[in-house]
């Protein structure tokens, strides 16, 4: 076992609490960096080599070319990095131990806890009790309602195989006091959604000022309970309340940061699944949009700022901006007709990308991009999270760049 970048008594002094599988000797399997570790990710699956010597991550991250000329690494890094064996770690993190083992999941099932059970998280409930019986081993629900928890403890136990009883996911009560003992936690509270007919024309902008005390109230109860699980944002505005939930966790009760709270990877909004499933129902109705069935991506965050491509090998702006505009008003369509569209964002960004995270599979999700978060294409591997990295044509990466610019201004504090 090598340790690229450690002496070989230092890596002696820990070699033994290494949570991924050996690679073989003389193979790196550890790059350790110094980054800011209010900009920088605390341990990541490193697939370009200029992840390990970029200032900070930002929109270039998501296009290396962009960080520069490839810096001068040994054979055997440059090695690690092709076969996808190498974890990059920023030493100047106080907790980065612990970001190699969050890097490497442990096996199995998952306990999954849930913050409420809403309009949204009633229908996200439904959704993991009859798709997740694979990946999830039971699912705890919290409300501020005790007669909606047993509700649904109820409701969902009634659901069924006749005569393979124990084939679905369990649901039972999860007390407020143990709300993160469990390895997935799922915000998806929110105390104020502007009514069918209000004129609210972004609503989840509306919601910020009202839900984003909630979200820091919580990720101060995650850092107390020393929680070391998944944190997921369902609720809106999804991007901002990552942030502000990992800044508060992160937090010691004189307000200083320290770092001792959530890693940044450990928190992740689900709120570009639907947007990415709105740009593909547009596709299917349009052939001026076929090809972002088989080529085309979603980026940014859930809401203004978005951006669809058509297709990133064959990008057409005007094409990417139409569809870009059909699908954030998507929503709009079903206010107009009366309802609250929570039923798609429930499933598509809540249940299908939750169980691709734990499938280990690519799924849509907000990450950390130095103190902001930015929804892309993502997987959580052996060796960490890693984030699709793709060569763009300069029109769309233009965009990528003044959404980035645009979330930074709402979040002053992860301004580089």
């Amino acid at each position: 076992m090598y340790w690229y970048n450690i002496n070989e008594k230092t890596a002696a002094s820990f070699a033994a609490d290494l949570p991924f599988p050996p690679a073989e000797p003389g193979t790196p399997e550890l790059f350790l960096v110094r980054g800011d570790p209010a900009l920088h990710p605390a341990a990541w699956r490193v697939t370009d080599p200029r992840q390990l010597t970029a200032e900070h991550p930002d929109a270039a991250w998501l296009d290396p070319r962009r960080m520069g000329a490839e810096p001068e690494l040994p054979e055997a890094v440059s090695a690690a990095i092709a076969a996808g064996n190498l974890t990059g770690a920023n030493l100047r993190h106080p907790r980065w131990r612990r970001a190699l083992d969050f890097a490497a999941p442990r096996p199995g099932k998952k306990r999954v806890h849930l913050l409420a059970v809403g309009d949204v998280g009633g229908t996200l409930l439904t959704a993991l009790k009859l798709l997740g019986g694979d990946v999830v081993s039971s699912t705890g629900i919290c409300d501020l309602s005790g007669n909606a928890v047993a509700r649904w403890v109820a409701e969902m136990g009634q659901i069924a195989w006749p005569w393979d009883y124990d084939a679905l996911p369990a649901v039972d009560a999860a007390p407020p006091e143990r709300l993160f003992d469990c390895d997935v936690f799922i915000f998806a509270a929110a105390r104020a959604i502007p009514p069918v007919g209000s004129g609210v024309q972004d609503v989840r902008m509306a919601q910020l000022e009202a839900n984003r005390p909630l979200a820091e109230r919580f990720a101060r109860q995650a850092r107390a309970a020393d929680f070391r699980g998944l944190f997921i944002v369902l609720s809106d505005p999804v991007d901002q309340l990552c942030q502000a939930a990992w800044r508060a966790s992160n937090r010691d009760e004189a307000g200083n940061w320290d770092g001792l709270g959530l890693l940044p990877e450990q928190v992740q909004g689900f709120g570009l699944g639907v947007m990415n499933a709105r740009a593909a129902y547009f596709a299917k109705q349009d052939p001026r949009f076929a090809a972002f069935l088989t080529e085309g991506r979603s980026f940014g965050p859930h809401g203004k700022g978005l951006v669809i491509a058509n297709s990133v090998e064959h990008y057409d702006d005007e094409l990417s901006r139409e569809l870009t505009r059909l699908t954030l008003e998507a929503n709009l369509r079903i206010r107009e007709l009366g309802f609250k569209p929570y039923v798609a964002p429930a499933v598509s960004s809540g249940a299908m990308q939750l169980l691709l995270s734990l499938r280990g599979a690519w799924h849509c999700g907000s990450v950390p991009l130095g103190g902001v978060w930015f929804g892309c294409k993502n997987r959580f591997t052996a060796r960490g999270l890693e984030i699709e990295t793709l060569e763009m044509p300069d029109p769309l990466f233009a965009r990528l760049r003044e959404t980035e610019a645009a979330l930074r201004a709402l979040s002053p504090e992860a301004a580089p």
